[in-house]
C-alpha cells in the first residue's frame, strides 16, 4: 500500500577390496616321498610385449550441496495511518543533478518522516546493498522534492550517500501504478532502487514510479 505517499500531510527460505584374502599356502608334502616338496612358486603374470598397463581410474568426485540462496531484504508493511508512531530517522542525503535536487534523505514509511525529505521504505535494501532500495517522497507539499522526477530520462544519475558510502544509480525506465501497488518494493538479487510519489502533482490518485540501476563502482 503505497497511501502515504502524499501531497498533503493529512493522508498518508568395501568399497571393499579383496586384497588380503590372497594367503600363501604351502604346498602339502607327496604321500611315500623321501622329503618335502619345495613349494610352488606363483610367478606373476605380465602383459606381453605391446600390450599396456592397465591404467588407475580416478575416483569420482563427490557431488557438492547447492549453496543456499542469499536472503532477501523484507520491506515492513505500511500501516493504514499515515501518522502511526514512529522514529524520525535521518539516513543521508539523495542528489539528482538532472532536476536539481540535493536533499537530506529520512528513514521511515510514514509522513512523520516522508514530510521531511525523501525517505527510506525501512526493510527495503539501502542503497548499494543488494535489492531494490525504495525511497518515497512528496511532489507538491513540504519541500516537494520529487516534484520534478516525472522529468526524469533513462541514464540521469541519483546519488545516494549514507554514512561514508556514495553510490549511485542510474534511471532505466518509469511506470505509473495505483495507491495500493506495494509490488513495487519487492526485492530480487538485482541492485535496483525505485522512487515514487503521488501522480498528477496535486492529486493522490496515481503514483508515478522512477526505476533505478547501480552503477558499478
Amino acid at each position: 500500500m503505497l497511501s502515504h505517499v502524499r501531497c498533503r500531510p493529512v493522508v498518508a527460505v568395501a568399497a571393499l577390496f579383496l586384497t588380503g584374502a590372497c594367503s600363501s599356502s604351502t604346498t602339502p608334502a607327496t604321500v611315500g616321498s623321501a622329503g618335502p616338496q619345495p613349494s610352488a612358486v606363483l610367478t606373476p603374470v605380465r602383459p606381453a610385449s605391446g600390450d599396456a598397463e592397465p591404467s588407475a581410474v580416478p575416483p569420482r568426485p563427490l557431488p557438492t550441496a547447492p549453496q543456499p540462496a542469499p536472503a532477501l531484504p523484507q520491506p515492513v508493511v505500511i500501516p493504514a495511518d499515515g501518522y502511526a508512531p514512529e522514529p524520525v530517522v535521518e539516513l543521508g542525503s539523495i542528489e539528482i543533478p538532472a532536476i536539481g535536487l540535493k536533499h537530506r534523505m529520512f528513514q521511515g514509511v510514514t509522513l512523520h518522516n516522508i514530510d521531511k525529505g525523501p525517505s527510506h521504505w525501512a526493510g527495503s535494501a539501502l542503497p548499494g546493498e543488494m535489492g531494490n532500495t525504495v525511497f518515497a517522497g512528496h511532489r507538491a507539499t513540504n519541500s516537494q522534492p520529487f516534484r520534478h522526477i516525472d522529468a526524469l530520462v533513462p541514464g540521469d544519475r541519483v546519488i545516494f550517500t549514507v554514512g561514508s558510502t556514495r553510490s549511485t544509480y542510474r534511471v532505466t525506465g518509469h511506470l505509473v501504478v495505483r495507491p495500493a501497488d506495494s509490488w513495487i518494493a519487492e526485492q530480487t538479487s538485482a541492485y535496483t532502487g525505485t522512487l515514487y510519489a503521488c501522480h498528477p502533482v496535486g492529486s493522490m490518485a496515481e503514483r508515478y514510479v522512477i526505476r533505478l540501476e547501480l552503477v558499478p563502482s
